[in-house]
């Protein structure tokens, strides 16, 4: 049996791909992998978010997948544009460590994988679509591979071993 092509994600990218594919990111550490999938049309994606809101942003032009309030919207699009439907979409995510410690009294701005997970799950609710699992938090990285034949999302780390979700 030949293995599936691999889409790689870069980080603050999103892909979309058929059944058939496998969607891979890696370096997942504050950053959050979320992906969605339709398991009607088997359509898949996955963005790459790097902090959770847009407004901080001083880039000249706005990296949408960048940020979790403009990513996740984004990638609904796209996997729209080649025929899922919003209304049939679940989630799934991963990521959101706190990779180095904080001291007492540190800023809350400083916690960014805390930060990137709330905002997710706030766009995923305000944009209706269910969070069917998540692997968050912890102190270590992720590499995270969508199967968007199956929808099943495998997590691979260093210490903890790999988990399907």
């Amino acid at each position: 049996m030949r293995a599936s092509p691999v889409v790689m994600v870069g980080i603050a990218e999103l892909r979309v791909a058929t059944t058939g594919y496998r969607i891979r990111t890696t370096g997942l550490g504050s950053c959050i992998g979320l992906t969605l999938y339709d398991p009607v049309s088997f359509i898949g994606g996955m963005v790459h978010i790097m902090l959770p809101a847009s407004d901080i942003s001083r880039d000249e032009t706005l990296n949408k997948a960048k940020y979790a309030d403009t990513g996740i919207v984004e990638l609904i699009h796209a996997m729209v544009k080649i025929g899922a439907k919003s209304q049939r979409m679940e989630a799934k995510m991963a990521g959101g460590a706190q990779m180095f410690e904080l001291g007492k009294g540190s800023s809350e701005r400083l916690r960014i994988g805390t930060r990137n997970i709330e905002e997710c799950k706030n766009m995923l609710s305000k944009l209706s679509i269910g969070l069917k699992a998540e692997d968050t938090e912890g102190a270590y990285g992720r590499t995270i591979e969508l199967d968007v034949a199956t929808g099943r999302l495998f997590i691979k780390t260093v210490l903890h071993g790999t988990k399907v979700i």
